[in-house]
């Protein structure tokens, strides 16, 4: 299992809707705005790190009013 928290950075007033589209069903899964240089930190689980990317492009950069995103896969040390 991977984890990750996505950095997300939208269009000026858009951080609540975003937020919102991008939270999906998923166990794990969460995304909340925030206050700072990013406006949405989002937190995903995936079975592999192909998947974590195919998720990020596909559920999150789609999303109206996305920008950027920056993903911080977690590291279990």
């Amino acid at each position: 299992m991977v984890g990750a928290y996505i950095l997300i950075q939208v269009e000026v007033g858009q951080a609540a809707s975003v937020a919102k589209d991008v939270c999906w069903d998923q166990a794990g899964g969460f995304a909340e705005a925030v206050a700072g240089p990013s406006d949405v930190i989002a937190r995903a689980d995936a079975s592999s790190l192909d998947i974590l990317a195919r998720l990020v492009v596909r559920k999150i950069q789609d999303v109206e009013g996305v920008t950027r995103t920056l993903t911080f896969p977690v590291v279990r040390l």
